[in-house]
């Protein structure tokens, strides 16, 4: 195995406006919104934490304020639990601010994913960093980060997290070509397209909300200019690095994941995904499970 830098930070944009959930996200961050009684943001953050990535840097914009107090102690609110004796819910209070260490750096206008990457060059300095989207939920079961962490590791470069889609949902991501490697789960990514029209997308491969980056990336960044909506994509700046050696910041793999992921940037998809993580808990499900069989019984 090569010599590459380790992977220690991770970045988690999250200054976008949430208009798909308005009014709900008029004042509270989407982020925030919450996945049965955690918000969105801590599934993300135990993620990476679980992962070895204790420096978590947080892309924040205007009225995000309520995420930085989430992860941060409550001390009126602990000492009142403290004194009722509900060591219960103490412990998931104060658990947000255990997790990792969080640092937060304003993205000024909403310029796209590339340039809120971008604002995280001064925090993450010439290292590798793991970058996650906060409107994709990976399954803890699963593990997707450490393996792209692991790819790193073997190859160097950049890494993204590939789930095949239905043709008619390309156009809602970017897109990869890819060429097989000796590991089945691993390809090496030789070309990228941002959101193509379905008969244009060179495969069903499409990028989800989990990246591993090669410091590379901040230089072809700050030359990259506005492309699909008037936004830095970060998708382009990948494709850039694609073409490079590995002395020169490349080439890009990517993990074929077939496992579980939630997309809560949809309503209907976060519906589900409320749905799902319910019926998957112990404390909720003996009684949610039966109550909704007897909902859907009814509605027919």
């Amino acid at each position: 195995m090569a010599d590459f830098d380790p992977v220690t930070k991770a970045v988690v944009p999250a200054a976008g406006l949430g208009t798909r959930f308005l009014p709900a996200t008029k004042a509270t961050p989407k982020e925030m919104l919450p996945i049965v009684d955690k918000p969105a943001i801590q599934y993300v953050v135990e993620e990476a934490a679980s992962a070895g990535l204790l420096d978590v840097l947080m892309v924040t914009g205007k009225n995000k304020r309520s995420i930085e107090d989430h992860f941060d102690l409550a001390f009126e609110l602990e000492a009142a639990l403290e004194a009722k004796g509900d060591d219960e819910r103490l412990s998931q209070v104060r658990e947000p601010a255990s997790l990792a260490t969080l640092h937060y750096v304003r993205q000024g206008e909403p310029r796209g994913l590339g340039h809120a990457v971008l604002c995280a060059k001064q925090h993450v300095g010439g290292h590798p960093f793991a970058c996650l989207l906060g409107d994709d939920l990976i399954d803890h079961r699963d593990e997707l980060l450490k393996r792209m962490i692991e790819v790193r590791n073997t190859y160097g470069g950049s890494v993204v997290a590939l789930m095949e889609v239905p043709r008619e949902q390309v156009s809602l991501y970017g897109v990869a070509t890819i060429a097989p490697t000796s590991e089945e789960d691993v390809v090496r990514v030789t070309d990228l397209v941002e959101k193509p029209p379905a008969d244009e997308a060179p495969s069903n491969w499409a990028i989800i909300g989990r990246y591993v980056i090669d410091p590379a990336v901040f230089e072809v960044l700050e030359n990259t200019p506005p492309g699909r909506g008037g936004e830095i994509q970060l998708t382009d700046a990948l494709r850039t690095l694609a073409g490079r050696s590995s002395e020169d910041g490349g080439p890009v793999h990517g993990v074929l994941f077939r496992g579980r992921r939630y997309d809560t940037g949809d309503k209907l998809e976060y519906l589900r995904t409320v749905v799902r993580f319910a019926a998957d808990r112990p404390d909720l499900a003996p009684e949610f499970v039966p109550w909704l069989r007897e909902f859907l019984d009814e509605i027919g």
